[in-house]
């Protein structure tokens, strides 16, 4: 019985198919259903978990070699909530594209990890290293 880490099975189980380059996408809980792209769907309530709870709870023991989000995520959020998501995402390569681009990564990627969050445009593509 794991007792440690990451504890939701269906979250084990992705990750444990993303292999060298794959994508995995955090969503926040507006985002676009995929039905071609396993979901697992973690959103409680508002912002509970967030992108950046389950980002950090996958960065133990998942290697990330680049970040996309969203251009408009820099736009829509305040410094506050932009210093935290740099931080969340130090030492990862990190491209800020426009929405429209961003969305055209999602169909390649090998699941998606659906959140609570409410900040805008806080969806990530992170691609394994």
């Amino acid at each position: 019985m794991l007792n440690t880490g990451i504890l939701n099975p269906q979250i084990l189980s992705l990750l444990a198919r993303v292999r060298h380059t794959n994508a995995l996408v955090i969503a926040d809980r507006g985002f676009p259903f995929w039905p071609a792209i396993e979901t697992v769907d973690v959103s409680l309530v508002d912002d509970l978990p967030t992108v950046l709870q389950v980002l950090a709870a996958i960065r133990a023991n998942f290697r990330i070699a680049q970040a996309y989000m969203a251009r408009e995520f820099l736009r829509e959020n305040t410094a506050a909530t932009r210093a935290l998501f740099k931080q969340a995402l130090d030492g990862i390569p990190t491209t800020r594209e426009p929405h429209v681009r961003f969305k055209q990564r999602v169909p390649g990627a090998i699941g998606l990890i659906r959140t609570g969050d409410t900040v805008q445009y806080a969806n990530m593509v992170l691609i394994s290293g």
